[in-house]
């Protein structure tokens, strides 16, 4: 995989200099203006995870490329960033309007630290976009706007100013697009499901080689549930429609392509760690899923 990109990593590509507070006890922020970062004629960062989170205020025509997914954007929108999930993001812009800000994840207290890491747009698998009309663009721009004239004053709390305003930035994007149905469970079925998925999700990201997606099977996941498998297979059909082997193997279809698209991990390495005893296997099984073989898949 890509090597991670450090917060010091980004002052020193984007600035050539560290800022004095870096280590500082409370968890870096910082906040900034697109066009002063802009450098003409560079190319996209390298695929690669963060240390550190970002929020962005996008306006015009760029690609997101998140996971395995690819996002185009055009006009102005939100995105979130987690360290958890590697990224690219192709601007595609002549001109920048855009803000964004940065931040450790020691920013934040840890229970306001684990309420945020729990919400959508920091979920696994969620869309990391949120798309703004003009008026909401001009609402998240002032928020950063209030955030460039605080970084830059002398008030002794200033950073419990921003850590507020960060926070209303993210629960601004949640009225937008509301998620209360992520969290409503009106039966067992959904309950089972929801904590099926969960367990399913926290196996991943893959981060090494050595690293092993463990399990497996339907039956892997009802002992770990301690639920006959039967009834864990009866809940997530009634839930979703589809079976319990179809959402483990979508997974892991997944996080082949990224694994295949953003590594330089041989293919042996990737079966190895997403459970296969043998690549055949795993080139049997990415073909079912996807139609193509492996290295076809890589060279595209």
């Amino acid at each position: 995989m890509a090597n991670t990109e450090t917060i010091e990593d980004f002052y020193q590509q984007k600035f050539n200099w560290l800022p004095a507070n870096l280590g500082q006890a409370i968890g870096h922020f910082n906040v900034f203006r697109t066009e002063d970062c802009y450098q003409p004629g560079a190319k996209p960062v390298q695929y690669s995870r963060r240390d550190f989170y970002k929020i962005s205020l996008f306006r015009g025509k760029g690609v997101v490329h998140y996971a395995d997914k690819s996002i185009e954007l055009d006009g102005s929108g939100l995105v979130f960033f987690n360290p958890v999930v590697p990224y690219t993001f192709e601007n595609l812009n002549t001109e920048h309007s855009g803000r964004f800000c940065i931040y450790k994840e020691s920013f934040f207290t840890d229970t306001l630290r684990k309420n945020i890491n729990e919400l959508p747009m920091f979920a696994p698998g969620a869309n990391p976009v949120y798309m703004l009309t003009d008026e909401q663009d001009k609402y998240v721009f002032d928020l950063f706007e209030k955030m460039l004239a605080e970084i830059n004053s002398d008030y002794q709390f200033k950073y419990d100013l921003l850590r507020n305003y960060v926070t209303e930035l993210i629960h601004y994007a949640m009225k937008i697009q509301p998620s209360d149905k992520l969290y409503q469970h009106p039966d067992a079925n959904s309950r089972i499901t929801s904590i099926f998925t969960e367990l399913l999700e926290r196996q991943f990201p893959i981060e090494s080689p050595q690293q092993r997606f463990e399990l497996r099977s339907a039956k892997d996941f009802a002992d770990h549930l301690s639920v006959h498998v039967n009834h864990l297979n009866r809940a997530i059909r009634q839930t979703t429609g589809k079976t319990t082997t179809e959402h483990i193997m979508d997974r892991l279809a997944s996080e082949a392509r990224a694994l295949l698209r953003h590594t330089n991990w041989t293919v042996s390495e990737i079966s190895y760690s997403l459970g296969f005893e043998e690549p055949a296997h795993f080139s049997n099984f990415f073909k079912k899923q996807t139609q193509t073989t492996p290295g076809a898949f890589r060279i595209v």
